[in-house]
């Protein structure tokens, strides 16, 4: 999959992350770039296409995919961050509403433009994950990161499905990124413009999975420790 000449749909595309996405996206040659956002007057990148979209309105997305017939890169970055312990009263509610936006979201923008993508030869979807896919922190991301890990588990079997009509999936796995979300956070961060731009490398080197600093992949590879890193502290 090639940025240059691509039409793309990056969701979430009003801030942080997604804001960073369109940029890299105009910047390697994009022919047309959607920014998807609730509210389509909060973008204000030069040079995109502002749509409206709230991944959690099936409504909003079968429109979405019925006006949009030229789009051949899907990016999936819109999400939300609810902090709490699982303990808590609100927790079940904090998980079914990140559930609902970091996970079924995403499926559901595949399963509506996975057509599309055939149409126009295949293309590619990029899914936004995190390093919490396969992590928590203990009375902070536990909703957050149960959310994470169904979209990568949920990601691991789209992509098994889509390369059938020629559509490669690639899982972005990231720690703390230096936006909004993350401002609280007294850790080293990685850019979104650097997170974009190594995710876009990966993509036109075909790969599937891309870990895009080294808390992710030191997380990664200790799924090999005794006891494995997943289990916490004093496991």
């Amino acid at each position: 999959m090639k940025i240059k000449g691509s039409v793309a749909l990056v969701t979430g595309a009003n801030r942080g992350l997604g804001a960073a996405f369109a940029r890299a996206l105009l910047a390697g040659g994009a022919a047309k770039v959607y920014a998807a956002a609730r509210n389509p007057a909060s973008i204000t990148q030069p040079g995109v296409v502002p749509v409206p979209l709230d991944v959690t309105k099936p409504d909003q997305v079968a429109a979405l995919a019925r006006d949009l017939k030229d789009v051949t890169l899907l990016v999936n970055n819109a999400g939300i961050f609810e902090a709490g312990p699982l303990l808590a009263p609100n927790a079940e509610q904090a998980l079914l509403r990140q559930i609902e936006t970091n996970a079924v979201g995403p499926l559901r923008l595949v399963q509506a433009l996975a057509p599309v993508l055939a149409a126009n030869g295949g293309g590619a979807v990029v899914n936004m994950l995190s390093v919490l896919s396969w992590l928590t922190i203990a009375n902070v991301s536990g909703t957050y990161s149960a959310s994470k890990a169904a979209a990568w588990a949920l990601s691991n079997a789209l992509r098994q499905e889509l390369k059938g009509q020629g559509t490669a999936l690639l899982s972005v796995h990231a720690g703390f990124i230096d936006t909004d979300m993350a401002s609280g956070v007294q850790m080293p961060k990685t850019s979104p413009d650097e997170v974009a731009r190594r995710a876009f490398q990966a993509l036109e080197a075909g790969e599937s999975e891309v870990l895009v600093d080294d808390i992710t992949r030191n997380v990664r590879a200790g799924f090999g420790a005794t006891p494995a890193v997943y289990l916490g502290a004093g496991a």
